[in-house]
């Protein structure tokens, strides 16, 4: 890790924050809040159904793999498939990529015409969420997810972005500006009102999802920005969990711990001043007392159950973080890769963000403007 500058502000105290009950934090915090330092949430989570299924299920990494099988066939029927035998499942996007790049024209033809019929299906799925009340005046949507950091999700984000102002769609389709690991994380600071950050260089973030669990350092660089337009991840940390078979919700929760801790330990012998705060991120739809209504199916095991509840075992496992009882965090984890977005859209009044997964994450935003704004 390299070195960082220190800010000259002293600790801060956490006020009304480092209390030891959930409900004296909820005095500052509330878990899965629709109301944020500057923005509205307007909703998140959505699930969409039509005669198919979820709508979203149409537009995930899956869907991906799926189309890209029925192109496949067609071409075997034609004669011979140009990927080979191997299962569409398996095959690497870092892969895809290189036969648009260098791969002769059957094998391009074959991506590009699965990129293709994605772009459809996407740009049909932001229609029917374009559509909904809480999406109706939405001036732009940035999309994440661990698709689009890939050229294959790069070109067919593009490509329905066409399609959609080819049709009149005013809304605007761009990518995340951070790669969408790091935005699950660095997005996490701006669920806490800026006086919790001051005096601190960073804090601890994790990111449940489908398929991986990460977590990071996420250096604040509030000296530099007090936008948090600088903050990014100094250290990070990635388990698999999809690469193991039957691997159980306890199991995937010690995991996290120990990413936690070892990160905890990482930033302390590196004098980082870290904030007493750990932000999560998870699938679903959160209850403000930390426990998953709804949405988590994705996840190793029950994570839906009335009686687990993440932020409270994170906290009694990780009691304190320097001089402060811990306070932990939760959001859904499409809003937190959105809020990374937040220092470079502060000219839009209403935008989403679309995360394509394990499932199709979603959430709409509304700007609130500041007092300085509003005085202007």
């Amino acid at each position: 890790m390299r070195p960082v500058r220190r800010a000259g502000a002293p600790d801060t105290a956490l006020v009304g924050a480092s209390a030891g009950t959930d409900a004296e934090h909820s005095r500052v915090l509330v878990h899965g809040a629709h109301r944020l330092p500057s923005v509205d949430i307007d909703s998140y989570s959505l699930e969409l159904t039509d005669a198919e299924g979820f709508t979203g299920d149409q537009a995930n990494k899956s869907a991906f793999v799926r189309i890209l099988d029925d192109v496949r066939k067609l071409s075997r029927q034609a004669g011979e498939d140009p990927l080979g035998s191997k299962p569409s499942a398996e095959i690497s996007r870092k892969k895809l990529a290189g036969l648009l790049e260098k791969g002769d024209p059957h094998e391009a033809a074959v991506v590009l015409s699965a990129i293709e019929d994605f772009a459809q299906q996407l740009q049909s799925v932001i229609r029917v969420f374009l559509k909904q009340k809480s999406w109706q005046g939405t001036e732009c949507i940035v999309v994440g997810g661990g698709l689009s950091g890939s050229r294959v999700g790069e070109l067919a984000i593009a490509r329905a972005n066409i399609i959609l102002k080819a049709e009149g769609v005013a809304t605007d389709l761009q990518l995340l500006h951070e790669c969408p690991d790091e935005a699950g994380l660095i997005g996490a600071a701006h669920l806490l009102p800026r006086w919790m950050l001051e005096g601190y260089e960073a804090l601890l973030a994790a990111d449940i999802g489908g398929t991986n669990i990460r977590a990071g350092l996420v250096e604040l660089n509030l000296e530099k920005a007090d936008d948090l337009s600088r903050a990014r991840v100094l250290k990070f940390e990635d388990w698999c969990h999809r690469e193991k078979d039957d691997v159980k919700r306890d199991e995937a929760v010690e995991r996290l711990l120990k990413m936690l801790n070892e990160l905890l330990d990482a930033g302390k012998k590196a004098n980082l001043r870290l904030a007493p705060i750990i932000g999560l991120g998870c699938p679903g739809v959160i209850r403000e007392d930390g426990s998953i209504e709804r949405g988590a199916h994705n996840l190793p095991g029950n994570w839906e159950s009335s009686r687990f509840n993440l932020p409270q075992l994170v906290r009694e496992r990780i009691s304190h973080i320097g001089k402060h009882e811990t306070v932990v965090i939760m959001h859904n984890d499409a809003v937190i890769q959105g809020l990374s977005e937040l220092p470079r859209l502060r000219d839009r009044a209403h935008w989403g963000v679309l995360t394509i997964g394990t499932g199709l994450g979603n959430a709409r935003f509304s700007m609130r403007r500041s007092r300085k704004e509003q005085e202007r």
